[in-house]
């Protein structure tokens, strides 16, 4: 039995640069963290080895402290085997990092420098690391390379796949790097796992994409997760377990919302617990139509619960305005000049020829006009 975790795109010291600073900084600190709960599973799950399957780093020339801080966690899970393989964000032609990362590895660290096999002590690895950010060709046919007989062999890639059999063979060479999505049936590998998609993908019983540990954007949503992989024998179907390895929880919430919706009611049912927001990040999503006051509420509404969150944005801009002829009354009742811009913003703001930031533009103004004589009346 040879077991092992897969993890891959930790992306350290990503910069995080659309985000306010101090959710950067709590962003930044949870993918160095994350080395931490990837040494955890791996106990856990009885793994002496986690393998990076590309992208550890998210630039080619991370910060001194990034790389040094990054060897540290590793060289404090001592009972841990690191492998580390260069991705497109971290490839070989990164030739100052990984020198570096060679000069300051602790034991318990061993690098990819080429596509030659490795034993891992149990399993022979047949890796492709990346050349250079985009190699251009599939850099796992060379994972065919002969290997002890009788040996368990892992693959080990960083890329996209591709059903190649349009193209009249799918032992060929993809093109733009992608990789033949049966190379471990074409290699005779046990266990073929692939980096560079975030989010946990299976690929066939013996290929998978591990995700990244961490997630990091509302593209695949949800929290960070590894893979456990025990393959009893060469040839053997191997088991793969997911594990949790996330710390932040990033949620895409999607409103359909009608004229007769209580925005504030919509928005409380869809929101999770008190006890998980403040590790959350949320991006709420909404469509279909309303009415000025109706806006006015759902904006209210999502303003009062935002500091629950780590973070939280939103996206209006699919949200028509409904005409309602008590909005534009309750706004001015003798028909003067405010009530005909408002009527000319709702208009607007319905208008299906305008682009949908033009309509978004006219339906905050018409908000905020309303808002404003509303705040009038009070006084």
């Amino acid at each position: 039995m040879f077991r092992f975790l897969h993890s891959s795109d930790l992306h350290l010291g990503k910069p995080f640069g659309r985000h306010a600073e101090d959710v950067r900084g709590r962003l930044r600190q949870v993918r160095h963290d994350v080395l931490d709960r990837l040494a955890a599973a791996a106990r856990e799950a009885g793994a002496a080895h986690v393998l990076l399957a590309g992208d550890t780093f998210d630039q080619e020339t991370p910060a001194p402290t990034i790389t040094r801080q990054a060897l540290n966690a590793m060289a404090q899970a001592a009972d841990v085997t690191w492998v580390l393989m260069p991705g497109n964000h971290d490839s070989l032609a990164a030739s100052e990092l990984w020198q570096t990362i060679a000069r300051d590895r602790p034991d318990n660290v061993m690098l990819v420098p080429d596509a030659a096999p490795m034993d891992l002590g149990g399993a022979y690895l047949l890796p492709a690391p990346c050349t250079t950010r985009n190699p251009g060709r599939d850099l796992t046919f060379e994972m065919a390379a002969a290997t002890p007989e009788g040996g368990i062999r892992i693959g080990l890639g960083h890329g996209g796949i591709q059903d190649f059999k349009s193209l009249g063979s799918v032992a060929a060479e993809g093109p733009s790097g992608t990789i033949a999505p049966d190379r471990a049936a074409l290699a005779g590998l046990d266990y073929l796992g692939l980096g560079d998609w975030h989010g946990q993908l299976k690929v066939s019983d013996n290929t998978w994409y591990s995700g990244t540990p961490e997630a990091d954007s509302f593209k695949h949503t949800g929290m960070g997760s590894a893979l456990v992989v025990s393959i009893a024998e060469a040839g053997a179907t191997p088991t793969v377990t997911p594990v949790q390895t996330g710390a932040l929880h990033w949620l895409r919430l999607p409103l359909d919302i009608t004229p007769e919706e209580d925005c504030p009611s919509l928005v409380a049912a869809a929101l999770p617990p008190l006890a998980q927001r403040r590790d959350t990040l949320v991006q709420v999503t909404a469509q279909g139509r309303v009415g000025v006051q109706q806006l006015q509420a759902l904006n209210a509404a999502l303003a009062r619960v935002a500091p629950d969150f780590l973070s939280l944005s939103e996206d209006l801009t699919a949200l028509r305005l409904a005409h309602d002829g008590a909005d534009l009354e309750a706004i001015d009742p003798s028909g003067g000049a405010l009530r005909q811009a408002a009527e000319a913003l709702s208009a607007q703001g319905q208008d299906g020829d305008l682009s949908a930031e033009d309509r978004r533009i006219a339906a905050t103004a018409l908000s905020q006009l309303f808002s404003f004589v509303a705040e009038e009346g009070a006084e």
